[in-house]
């Protein structure tokens, strides 16, 4: 029994690292479950024993895959460390193990409320960790500073993604990496106090 249960846990975690890797290759709807049994080596018919559904699957890859950013943000020096690394030549050629929030956030407003709360609670921790490493300003200029630097961040890797030129492509993650980091070299200005009324 409890080989059993060992053999049904290193299946489960197979198919879930599958479905992460090529939901972010192909999208969530560019795959179906039997390719994502298959290619764990399991029969289609075995995936009820796994996962209650199609949802259930999804969530636990989108975790899985959001493991990537995890580590990357612990190996990072700073941001412009992980900016260089997420605005690269490497990052962008390997969707399948890069960021999952760029990968899918397409699909992903489409998606169940189940599947779009995992992706908006891993977009809040990631706009903190970028909040919580920028300097000057207050917690407001910060976080607005965080969400400019997230949101340029998933757009110019998806554009240089889709191009299919790959000069286009390279200049896009140049250009973009290179002012962005500036940004946070930069400490935020702080805010003027607001005077009071002049003395008469």
């Amino acid at each position: 029994m409890r080989r059993s249960k060992t053999e049904k846990a290193v299946t489960h975690s197979k198919i879930v690292a599958v479905a992460a890797k090529r939901f972010r290759e192909l999208g969530l709807e560019g795959i179906g479950v039997a390719d994502v049994m298959e290619e764990a080596g399991s029969s289609v018919g075995g995936f009820y024993k796994h996962f209650e559904s199609r949802d259930e699957l999804v969530i636990e890859a989108l975790a899985e895959a959001f493991k990537d950013l995890d580590r990357w943000e612990q190996e990072a020096e700073d941001l412009p460390a992980l900016l260089r690394f997420y605005l690269g030549e490497e990052h962008c050629d390997c969707p399948g193990t890069g960021c999952a929030i760029t990968a899918l956030a397409g699909d992903v407003r489409h998606a169940s409320t189940g599947i779009r709360t995992v992706f908006t609670q891993r977009v809040k921790h990631s706009l903190g960790y970028s909040a919580d490493r920028l300097k000057g300003g207050d917690a407001a200029s910060r976080r607005a500073r965080a969400i400019l630097l997230l949101s340029a961040g998933i757009g110019g890797l998806s554009l240089a993604r889709a191009v299919n030129d790959k000069a286009l492509s390279r200049e896009i993650l140049a250009a973009l990496r290179d002012q962005l980091i500036t940004l946070t070299k930069h400490p935020l200005p702080r805010r003027a106090r607001t005077e009071g009324p002049a003395a008469g």
